[in-house]
């Protein structure tokens, strides 16, 4: 009995929190964090006040990367990492190892299931890290389902990972058809052909856009009327309501539902078919559905985070997720789901509206400043062509031509980033040196440290002043900063194994992978950077 009692308490305490029979990982495309608390008192009680009622809420959860981009949000979310690990440094990016272009999910060794064009030629095998999908496979020896689906390929592949039963996304065009890629399956399943054949997205198409209340009751935004917004094709005011059915032909057809609320309807009832279909949380393996809202991206980057269109998308979203978890509740269980919800990045005001506004903002062109590059490099060291592309606020160099030439590589970096910051609209520069060598602090220049990955990133790296985007078109917006209006999103937990809460401390986007994996009670992703939430555990 002796030997019996040192030897228990040799052993610590430890013990198996129930695990759900499913988790749902929610993500909104280009969700700030104040489109929470500035609709507040609109939203309904069973949508985003219930997840935050009963769950726990990550008040303060930053992106600590940039570009603050879809592919890589989606990938940091999942893996549980940043692009310096994961590999997805962005959406589109620059292989300068194979001097072309190249797409965060793009693979023609693969084909398109559910359409004749190429939209299908997609794969995870850009991603270098394993995600927490691809743990929960492994835990399970595959027993576990887990499915990704997104209006935009990348938002349903990179959450699904390597070893996913499914992703499904959302062809425009004149398909208007959920597809797939032959990287999963032989053959969509027949419930999602039938879903195909009944043309999800006709019947929202064929009716106007009209406010979801009283547009006089849309005190958070801005007047309808104003000029900061992008109009659709033929459309000759940006004001509601908008005749979707009198701008589908000239809008790309049924990709006109991207840039509307009823893409995030579409999404719903794809989410909600799937797990009835494929018997999702039916049995003892955990499975996982990761579903990301595109909608609200589409329709931050035409209208802007001040627009009324904005606030009625999430007042409609707000129903639409409300759907989900009473259908969960009903049909599963409440006590059998673990949810969150968060987002892939933020957006600027558009800085046009900033400008008017006596705030700091502007735009920058990087077509001239490619061009001056090129010609201040090539008068500075007497050789032309050694810069081979800038994009993605980076400048990649020629070194086969920069060691032809006997010029020093240091040199040459330093130069650009000496340039770059006596341009107008530039904060920071710094060289692919520095990043290798040096470990940044500053919360910036560490974002932009945990962005930069060493075999596929530049060799200078800038970063735009607050409220700057790159372009020239005073309408609209977009993200992909380090700052706050771009990293600062919701993280909110819900369901099986988490307490009701709240917390201001400040937790970044690989913290929500790591907390998963002790929620499941399973191996966090390879190469995991985040730490565990421990405060929302039960």
């Amino acid at each position: 009995m002796k030997n019996l009692v040192a030897l228990l308490i040799l052993i610590p305490a430890f013990s198996l929190a129930q695990k759900p029979k499913l988790v749902i990982g929610i993500v909104v495309d280009q969700m700030r964090y104040d489109y929470l608390t500035r609709y507040w008192d609109r939203y309904e009680e069973d949508g985003f006040k219930k997840l935050i009622r009963e769950g726990y809420n990550c008040k303060n959860t930053h992106y600590n990367y940039m570009p603050t981009y879809t592919g890589p949000g989606h990938a940091s979310i999942f893996t549980g990492t940043t692009p310096e690990n994961h590999g997805i440094i962005s959406n589109h990016w620059y292989d300068k190892v194979n001097n072309v272009g190249t797409y965060c999910t793009g693979d023609s060794t693969f084909n398109t299931l559910g359409s004749d064009s190429d939209h299908g030629k997609m794969s995870p095998n850009k991603m270098l890290s394993t995600t927490i999908t691809d743990e929960l496979k492994l835990a399970t020896n595959s027993k576990g389902k887990t499915y990704g689906i997104s209006i935009k390929d990348r938002g349903a592949i990179l959450p699904a990972g390597h070893n996913a039963d499914a992703a499904y996304w959302f062809e425009g065009g004149e398909t208007g058809k959920w597809i797939s890629s032959s990287f999963y399956m032989e053959n969509l399943p027949n419930w999602l052909t039938q879903l195909n054949d009944k043309n999800p997205s006709k019947k929202y198409l064929e009716q106007s856009w009209e406010t979801l209340y009283p547009i006089n009751t849309y005190t958070n935004s801005i007047e309808d009327n104003n000029p900061y917004e992008v109009l659709f094709n033929t459309e000759t005011t940006s004001s509601f309501p908008h005749n979707l059915p009198a701008l589908v032909d000239s809008n790309n057809h049924y990709s006109l539902i991207k840039a509307t609320p009823f893409g995030n309807s579409i999404l719903k009832e794809l989410a909600l078919a799937l797990i009835k279909n494929e018997a999702l949380g039916k049995d003892d393996h955990t499975d996982f559905l990761s579903i990301s809202f595109s909608s609200p991206d589409y329709i931050g980057h035409q209208f802007g985070p001040m627009s009324v269109e904005i606030e009625d998308t999430y007042l409609r979203l707000d129903k639409d997720i409300a759907e989900i978890i009473n259908y969960l509740e009903k049909n599963i269980g409440e006590e059998n789901v673990l949810l969150f919800l968060t987002a892939d990045h933020g957006a600027v005001n558009v800085p046009q509206y900033l400008i008017d506004n006596n705030l700091p903002g502007g735009y920058f062109n990087m077509h001239v400043l490619d061009s001056n590059l090129h010609e201040f490099v090539k008068k500075e060291f007497k050789v032309d062509s050694l810069i081979k592309n800038v994009s993605n606020y980076q400048v990649f160099l020629n070194h086969k031509l920069i060691k032809q030439n006997n010029l020093n590589i240091e040199t040459v970096e330093n130069s650009i980033a000496t340039y770059l910051l006596n341009q107008k609209g530039i904060a920071k520069s710094v060289t692919s040196t520095s990043l290798k060598s040096t470990e940044f602090n500053e919360r910036i220049l560490a974002n932009a440290q945990r962005g930069f990955n060493q075999i596929r990133s530049g060799d200078v790296l800038f970063v735009l002043e607050s409220g700057w985007i790159p372009s020239t078109n005073p309408k609209g917006t977009t993200h992909g900063s380090p700052y706050h209006y771009d990293t600062h999103v919701p993280l909110i937990w819900h369901g099986t194994g988490v307490k009701k809460g709240e917390s201001n401390q400040e937790f970044v986007i690989p913290d929500i992978a790591a907390t998963l994996a002790q929620l499941l009670n399973i191996q966090t992703p390879s190469a995991c950077s985040g730490k565990p939430i421990v405060d929302l555990i039960k």
